[in-house]
C-alpha cells in the first residue's frame, strides 16, 4: 500500500477540505493515508475511524504569525519527513521551501493552491498599503518557481488552475464542493419554520459583517450567524449596529450545529467585499447553502451570479449597499412558495453538477498516475 501524506501549518482540526474530502477519499480509496496538522486528541481518535492517520501539531494562533510561517512551518515539514512517504500534498504556501526539498529528495510533491495568494496578500490590512503590490509580485514569482519544480498542483477553483497554466507540469483542478447529503434540507414534515437568515463562515470587514447587521436591522427577520470575528474591534463596532439587537450570535460550531442553523434559515448571506482573492472564487458557503436547500444572496460578481441566476438559486445584489441586502432578505420573507423553489433548484444543482465525489475521481486519478498504477 503507497504511503501518503497531507501537510499544512496554518489549517487547524479535520479541515473540511483537508481531511474530510481529500484525505477521507484518498482513504476509502486504498491509500495509507497520513495528515499532518494543527489538532487535538480527540482529532486523532475521529480521523483514526476514517482510515487516516493523524500527526497532530500544536496549533500557533494567528497572532503568532512569523512564529507560524517559519518554526511552526519546520515542525510540521519535520514531522512529515519521517513518514518517508511516496507522495507528499502540501496546503501553504509557506510550506513551499519544504515542499522542493522534499522533491530534490526524489518524492512525488503536490501543492494544494487554496487560494490566489497574491490577490490574497491585496486585501491583508496587516501589510502596508505601499508594500501590497511588491509582496505580492515577490509572492507570484516564489511561487511560480516552486511549482516549476514540483509534481502537481491542485486547484480549488478553475481561476486559480488558470494561473499555473504553462507554469506547473501538471494542473488539475479539484473544487472545493460539498458533500452530498452532509447538510440535508430540512424535510417536508419539519415543524420548524424557517424564520432567520443565515450566515456561516470567517467574519471580518471584507465578508461584509457590517452591512449585514446593517440590513438585518432594516428587517423584521433574524440573523443566525456562525463563526468567528476575525477581530475583536470589528466585532465590539457591529455590537454597536441598531441591527445587533437580530443577531443571534453562536461563535464556531460544529458541522451538525451548521446543518440546524441552515434547516432554520429562509437565506443564506455569502455578500463578500469585491477584492482580487473573492471575486473569482467559489465560496463552500454558497454551495453549503444550496446543498441544504437555502436560497442564496451573494455579492454581484459574474461568477457568482452564473451559478446563482443560472441555477435560479437565489439574488445577487449590491454587496456593499445595506439596504439592497435589506431588501433580497425581505423579498424572500414575504415569498415562502419562491424560498422552497429556489431552494429546490440549489439542492438539485449541487446533486447533478456541484458535488464532492465528482471532484474525488479527479484527485484519485491523479494520484494513481503519479505512482504509476
Amino acid at each position: 500500500m503507497k504511503k501518503i501524506c497531507h501537510m499544512s501549518s496554518a489549517h487547524h482540526g479535520l479541515d473540511i477540505r483537508i481531511f474530510r474530502k481529500e484525505c477521507v477519499s484518498l482513504a476509502a480509496a486504498g491509500f495509507d493515508t497520513h495528515l499532518v496538522i494543527n489538532a487535538a486528541a480527540a482529532d486523532v481518535s475521529e480521523a483514526a475511524g476514517y482510515g487516516v492517520t493523524l500527526h497532530p501539531l500544536t496549533y500557533v494562533p494567528e497572532s503568532r504569525r512569523f512564529s507560524r510561517m517559519s518554526v511552526h512551518a519546520w515542525r510540521c515539514y519535520s514531522a512529515a519527513k519521517k513518514l518517508d512517504a511516496d507522495i507528499y500534498h502540501f496546503h501553504d504556501p509557506e510550506l513551499m521551501p519544504y515542499g522542493l526539498m522534499l522533491a530534490r529528495a526524489g518524492k512525488q510533491v503536490i501543492f494544494d493552491a487554496h487560494e490566489d495568494l497574491p490577490g490574497e496578500i491585496h486585501s491583508k490590512d496587516w501589510v502596508p498599503l505601499p508594500a501590497r503590490w511588491i509582496l505580492a509580485s515577490a509572492a507570484r514569482w516564489l511561487q511560480n518557481f516552486g511549482v516549476a519544480r514540483l509534481a502537481a498542483v491542485v486547484a480549488a477553483t478553475p481561476f486559480i488552475g488558470s494561473l499555473f497554466d504553462g507554469i506547473a507540469k501538471r494542473v488539475v483542478v479539484i473544487n472545493n464542493f460539498p458533500l452530498i447529503g452532509e447538510l440535508s434540507p430540512q424535510s417536508e414534515d419539519e415543524t420548524n419554520p424557517r424564520d432567520s437568515v443565515c450566515y456561516v463562515g470567517g467574519i471580518d470587514e471584507i465578508r461584509g459583517i457590517r452591512e449585514v447587521v446593517q440590513a438585518i436591522g432594516r428587517t423584521q427577520s433574524r440573523l443566525l450567524l456562525a463563526g468567528k470575528f476575525a477581530k475583536d474591534a470589528v466585532r465590539n463596532e457591529v455590537m454597536r449596529y441598531v441591527g445587533w439587537s437580530r443577531v443571534k450570535e453562536y461563535g464556531f460550531v460544529d458541522r451538525q450545529k451548521i446543518s440546524e442553523i441552515m434547516a432554520r434559515s429562509f437565506s443564506g448571506l455569502v455578500t463578500l467585499h469585491h477584492v482580487p482573492n473573492f471575486v473569482n472564487s467559489q465560496p463552500i458557503k454558497m454551495f453549503e447553502y444550496m446543498s441544504a436547500g437555502v436560497p442564496v444572496i451573494a455579492s454581484n460578481f459574474p461568477l457568482w451570479r452564473e451559478v446563482i441566476e443560472g441555477n435560479e438559486c437565489g439574488i445577487c445584489v449590491d454587496q456593499n449597499d445595506p439596504e439592497a441586502i435589506a431588501a433580497a432578505i425581505r423579498h424572500f420573507h414575504e415569498r415562502p412558495e419562491e424560498v422552497a423553489r429556489m431552494g429546490k433548484n440549489g439542492r438539485l444543482a449541487v446533486e447533478s453538477k456541484y458535488r464532492w465525489d465528482c471532484e474525488e475521481k479527479k484527485l484519485v486519478a491523479l494520484y494513481r498516475d503519479l505512482l504509476g498504477y
